[in-house]
């Protein structure tokens, strides 16, 4: 299936959306986060100061930095001295995953979605960072891209958990939520991603993941590509490593990057979280 014939078949009838599938709202100190983080000269005290306000997101922070996967001697033990060892992006990273997975009520269905988030995350964020792209733009897409399975999930569990056990792929997964809810979780995700204040980049990324991992092909028309080729090579990291090789081939001259400084930098996060699975740790909680 072409990128033109997939465009076709996943196109939504405006009849089919009959039903009401609400969004979770961003957390008000996800919020005030939000505000913080968009300034240019950011303010590191007051967003220490409002981690430390929400006693779960400040124990999400803490837990992760005083982890041995970071080699401290002695424990952090401040939220300020958490931003200044792993960096804000890090810590503002930790802090939206622990909300967004607050957003919804727990089910054993949902915990592979948050872990490949987590992972996913993480990749997309240092394989960003390392290339000199938007870094959190990268992070945030690679916690959210799956965000509108939750939403379908939450809506109606028993219908959706068998369209869970039905689906061979995502793409399969598509065709199934459009036919039986008008929607699919691609578009979801990204209706989410834009309630809870992602950048364009982000948002385009989660719109189009399944579509870009399925024909490592990038939208033409979206004016900023490297989120979405990045979204594809973590994929392939996470789920297909033998085909990173190719993967990267594909996607990184459609984004403008250097196919070879790509695969050393993604081949390297892998080895990162290769070595982490080895010795049983959380790939998500990999060191910088």
């Amino acid at each position: 299936m072409g990128a033109s014939e997939w465009n076709e078949a996943m196109s939504v009838n405006p009849e089919l959306r009959t039903l009401e599938i609400d969004i979770p709202a961003r957390p008000d100190a996800l919020v005030r986060l939000s505000l913080l983080l968009a300034d240019d000269d950011i303010d590191l005290p007051a967003v220490a100061s409002l981690i430390e306000t929400d006693m779960a997101l400040a124990a999400a922070v803490m837990k992760a930095v005083n982890s041995s996967l970071y080699g401290l001697k002695g424990r952090v033990q401040s939220v300020q001295q958490a931003i200044t060892y792993l960096g804000m992006r890090e810590v503002a990273a930790i802090t939206f995953e622990m909300g967004l997975r607050a957003a919804f009520p727990p089910a054993a269905e949902l915990e592979p979605l948050w872990g490949r988030a987590a992972t996913r995350g993480l990749l997309m964020g240092r394989l960003g960072q390392r290339l000199c792209l938007d870094a959190w733009a990268a992070h945030s897409a690679g916690l959210f891209e799956e965000c509108g399975k939750a939403v379908l999930f939450r809506h109606a569990p028993d219908h959706y958990r068998s369209m869970l056990r039905a689906a061979r792929s995502d793409g399969e997964l598509l065709l199934l939520e459009r036919a039986g809810f008008g929607v699919s979780h691609d578009a979801l995700g990204a209706a989410m991603c834009e309630s809870w204040g992602l950048g364009p980049a982000a948002v385009a990324s989660v719109r189009h993941h399944v579509q870009v991992q399925t024909l490592l092909e990038l939208p033409p028309e979206l004016p900023r590509r490297a989120i979405c080729a990045l979204s594809a090579i973590a994929q392939a990291v996470i789920a297909a490593p033998q085909a990173l090789d190719e993967v990267v081939a594909r996607v990184a001259p459609q984004a403008d990057l250097d196919p070879v400084l790509v695969l050393r930098s993604a081949r390297q996060i892998a080895e990162q979280v290769a070595a982490a699975r080895s010795h049983g740790r959380d790939p998500e909680r990999l060191p910088a």
